[in-house]
């Protein structure tokens, strides 16, 4: 990336909640951004923010969109769609803007994995990036994340960045855990083992890590993972936030709506996701869980 001009990235599902905040947290780096939505007016209405919309999945769109760039970030995964659906748009179509990106010469290209990919079973320990993944048949979201991160590596001569959150927790009309799931609590999903351990981090320190990547803060390396993104190579790392358990997402939650928790005693996984890689880059998150769980409550009780 050049040193002297600010850095121009683009990023699909710019207008989703993960995207909103990576485009945020760019411009805090000066960045350029070209917001790849699919639906005109969608995009963030930041300085500094140009909207495209098209399908990144298109190949002439693509390399318009990434030609001049210096990163690409992606975010969209349909979590909630048919299993079609998701491999449609995340396995075939993600390596579609990711080789443009290459041809393109961008530097690198960070995809929003998930923590979700790992193994995380009873009697498993604690995980870092090298940890088992989840194998094939374990459901729709976990099956096609993981197959978009071997079709991404399968894409050569780019450095790409897998960026593994857990729980990404934020207010917003599309948040996974700040609205869809206490939805689903309020409708009767209040079931869990209250030692079971919770991953989470809050979205805008997630996007604080993505857009110090993609600007250029965190340096290639030639072959350490632990220091950097491997120039040429494919890297995995978790960003997560402090140690949780289930007691304190699903009480914060079932007590925010007036509702009972429904705890049980099956053995569960109570290791933890370790974020050393990311602090090794120079990552910290700054959004503690008290404050997560007071906007959380907030949020269900405003």
């Amino acid at each position: 990336m050049s040193e002297t001009a600010p850095p121009v990235v683009v990023v699909t599902g710019a207008n989703g909640l993960v995207g909103t905040a990576v485009c945020h947290a760019l411009i805090e780096h000066s960045a350029q951004v070209r917001a790849v939505v699919r639906r005109a007016g969608s995009a963030p209405r930041f300085e500094g923010v140009t909207e495209h919309v098209g399908d990144f999945a298109d190949p002439e769109f693509a390399r318009e969109v990434t030609e001049g760039a210096d990163a690409v970030v992606t975010t969209v995964h349909p979590m909630d769609s048919p299993r079609e659906v998701q491999h449609q748009v995340a396995v075939e179509g993600t390596p579609v803007i990711a080789r443009a990106a290459r041809d393109a010469g961008v530097a690198r290209l960070v995809h929003v994995s998930t923590a979700g990919v790992y193994d995380r079973t009873t009697g498993v320990g604690d995980v870092a990036e090298d940890g088992p993944l989840r194998p094939e048949g374990s459901g729709d979201y976990p099956d096609t994340k993981n197959a978009t991160d071997a079709a991404l590596a399968q894409v050569e001569g780019l450095t790409t960045v897998l960026v593994r959150p857990p729980a990404i927790m934020g207010a917003g009309e599309t948040s996974v855990w700040n609205t869809l799931r206490p939805r689903e609590v309020r409708d009767g999903e209040r079931s869990a083992n209250p030692a079971m351990t919770w991953g989470w981090v809050h979205v805008h320190d997630l996007a604080t890590f993505i857009a110090d990547v993609a600007a250029g803060a965190v340096a290639t390396v030639d072959d350490d993972p632990e220091q950097g993104p491997v120039a040429g190579g494919t890297t995995p790392v978790l960003v997560v936030g402090g140690p949780a358990t289930w007691r304190d997402y699903l009480g914060t939650v079932c007590d925010a709506l007036g509702v009972e928790p429904e705890w049980t005693d099956e053995p569960v996984w109570t290791g933890q996701l370790l974020a050393d890689r990311a602090r090794r880059w120079g990552w910290a998150p700054r959004v503690s869980l008290d404050e997560t769980l007071s906007e959380l409550r907030q949020g269900l009780q405003g």
